[in-house]
């Protein structure tokens, strides 16, 4: 599989989808978009999420500059652009919220139209 490597400014989107598909990138950005949180309330709510696969990904986020560690107790939270971002993926959450698992025990969400 190839890599995006985001030279061009025609293959941003692939970067972009090179960094955001990663595993709990997005989860992050969902879990920061309600406010700042510490570490240990973001890995509470990040379930089987180790806590170094955590400190991974928030490093990976910061230098992306989509999240900053803030204040006296270093609480993570979106930057103007981790906020944009959770903007754009709103439609996404809405879309999932209409969908649920088949009950088969596979987990696969099915498409039904809202027609």
């Amino acid at each position: 599989m190839r890599s995006a490597t985001g030279d061009e400014p025609s293959q941003a989107i692939l970067a972009s989808i090179d960094l955001l598909g990663q595993r709990w990138m997005l989860r992050v950005v969902w879990e920061l978009e309600p406010g700042p949180l510490g570490f240990l309330d973001l890995r509470r709510r990040m379930g089987n999420c180790s806590s170094s696969m955590l400190s991974d990904r928030l490093q990976q986020l910061q230098s992306a500059a989509l999240i900053r560690k803030n204040g006296p107790r270093g609480a993570y939270e979106l930057t103007t652009e981790g906020a944009l971002l959770a903007e754009a993926l709103q439609p996404l959450w809405d879309w999932s919220e209409n969908r649920t698992p088949t009950g088969d025990g596979n987990g696969r969400i099915p498409w039904r139209p809202d027609r």
